[in-house]
């Protein structure tokens, strides 16, 4: 192997070992050592998720039921109509 090769090697090399250090390989692989630390942190990390979903659905659910709300009491007299027709409906099936 000449000269210009094995610098090109070792430039390539270089870039190599840059790139698996911001990739935090070494990290990862001390995490995988210790089983117990991997199961901790993935523990933690669901319950911030789940606490998360939990909220966040609340949140929705509430704003969700104001509109709902809001939106009814505006059109009571219209809500009120259609479940006098549906009643009428209902007593002529029945023969009244």
């Amino acid at each position: 192997m000449n000269r210009e090769g094995l610098e090109r090697l070792t430039d390539r090399l270089d870039t190599l070992a840059l790139k698996l250090e911001k990739m935090k390989i070494e990290e990862y692989v001390s995490m995988l050592e210790r089983p117990a630390r991997l199961l901790y942190l993935n523990f933690l990390a669901g319950l911030a998720r789940g606490l998360g979903f939990a909220v966040g659905f609340t949140i929705l659910g509430a704003v969700v039921l104001y509109i709902l709300q809001r939106t009814f009491v505006a059109n009571l007299p219209l809500v009120g109509d259609f479940i006098a027709e549906i009643v009428l409906i209902v007593q002529q099936q029945l023969g009244r």
